[in-house]
């Protein structure tokens, strides 16, 4: 197994302690995924003196020690995400950005959300390039770089980018219901919203000769979850896309977030994770095409028709928020936040299990509830299913989630042995 790569989890003194709960960044193949940062300072594990812009800046100035402490630049990353409680301080928070990102500017998502931890006025996250890879005593494919696009067929961004490529991962900017010939709203309501964000994001795609059904997760956000089923007729006009993948019925990994608010006040807005099978240069020709995706679903966990419980692409499998939800029943299981965590995790371990895969896998973990507060009683549970705290974490509280939970888990896992062709 030498050969194969491996879950590399680290951490610095020089960012905030993650109490044995979570690590600063988790490096697997050819990405790190870092978790989500708040304000605080690490000399002292309280948050920062005064307002959004100190805030904001002792988030960036975070994710930069941790960056800096695996050898590695702020360039490198491939995408921000910036959770605000007033969307009005994303302006404030775009100043500070500017100074770590003067040229080069990642994908990024903005929104607002009912809590954060500690009463934190914003977190930001970080997705990084590893160009490296992580097989053990083994450096690979350093040469790989990263590259970025944007097309007139899509909303446009000073701050932003709205693709950027490295290894086998594209990550879009979280697109919103804009029209990019004005620059404007759609006229309509949620559904019309809807389905431009998904225009968008197919326009982004086709810029770069992608598929849409390369699109392998995404993650919805709503400022009023009634308004789902409104954007689920739109969502399923656009998946599947191609005649293969109606096929088999393939439709990607999904999690939908209530938002406090989101940019420009807008009902909706789309963020999409997309396979790339081509790789990013340099790269022999026998290692660039025909990676599959992988598709799969599992009996001993929740089923929906709009989402696949996880998709697997090269080294990464991405699967869809798992709701507090018996899978033999469909209902909510019965008690509190614990039994609900614990359902939770019960269900992302029944389907890591059905793709021959251990907890002990998953390199990154996203955390929603409806109460900050219950933070304390989610990790009670947390700890058994992650006793070595080795994943990176993001936790965020939202004032509502599907089926009137109190909690809602997604997670990231690593795939060792790839997606076919394999050696």
């Amino acid at each position: 197994m030498s050969g194969y790569n491996a879950v590399s989890a680290k951490n610095t003194e020089n960012a905030p302690s993650g109490n044995g709960l979570f690590s600063h960044s988790v490096a697997f193949s050819h990405y790190n995924n870092l978790s989500a940062q708040l304000p605080v300072d690490p000399s002292t594990g309280k948050l920062v003196a005064g307002g959004i812009t100190e805030q904001a800046k002792q988030c960036f100035t975070n994710i930069k020690s941790i960056v800096d402490s695996i050898g590695h630049v702020m360039s490198d990353i491939v995408r921000i995400t910036v959770f605000v409680k007033d969307i009005k301080d994303v302006d404030a928070v775009n100043k500070v950005y500017k100074t770590f990102f003067p040229t080069y500017v990642p994908a990024r998502t903005n929104v607002a959300v009912a809590a954060l931890p500690m009463d934190a006025m914003v977190q930001v996250e970080a997705l990084l390039s590893h160009g490296e890879g992580s097989i053990p005593n083994a450096p690979q494919a350093g040469d790989l770089v990263k590259l970025t696009n944007n097309t007139a067929n899509a909303p446009t961004c000073a701050l932003s980018t709205q693709t950027v490529a490295f290894s086998h991962y594209n990550y879009l900017s979280a697109q919103l219901p804009i029209d990019p010939q004005t620059g404007r709203f759609v006229i309509g309501g949620v559904q019309e919203q809807a389905r431009q964000c998904l225009k968008n994001i197919k326009a982004i795609l086709e810029s770069i000769d992608v598929p849409f059904d390369d699109i392998v997760k995404m993650t919805v956000f709503v400022t009023d979850l009634k308004d789902m089923e409104a954007v689920n007729e739109v969502y399923s006009t656009f998946f599947p896309d191609s005649a293969i993948a109606r096929t088999v019925a393939y439709v990607p990994a999904r999690t939908v977030v209530e938002a406090a608010d989101l940019p420009m006040g807008a009902l909706v807005q789309m963020e999409a994770v997309v396979s790339h099978g081509d790789g990013t240069p340099p790269q022999a020709i026998e290692d660039r095409h025909g990676i599959v995706i992988w598709a799969n679903n599992t009996e001993n966990a929740p089923k929906n028709s709009l989402s696949t419980q996880t998709v697997a692409f090269s080294h990464y499998n991405h699967l869809s928020g798992q709701l507090p939800l018996d899978a033999k029943t469909g209902k909510l299981v019965a008690g509190g936040v614990k039994e609900q965590t614990e359902q939770c995790l019960k269900n992302v371990k029944a389907i890591v299990e059905s793709i021959n895969h251990v907890m002990e896998d998953i390199v990154k973990v996203n955390i929603f509830v409806k109460n900050i507060e219950d933070m304390d009683a989610v990790d009670e549970v947390y700890k058994t299913f992650f006793p070595g705290g080795v994943p990176a974490r993001r936790t965020v509280g939202v004032s509502a989630l599907p089926e009137d939970a109190l909690i809602q888990i997604d997670v990231v896992v690593s795939n060792a042995e790839g997606t076919p062709p394999q050696a």
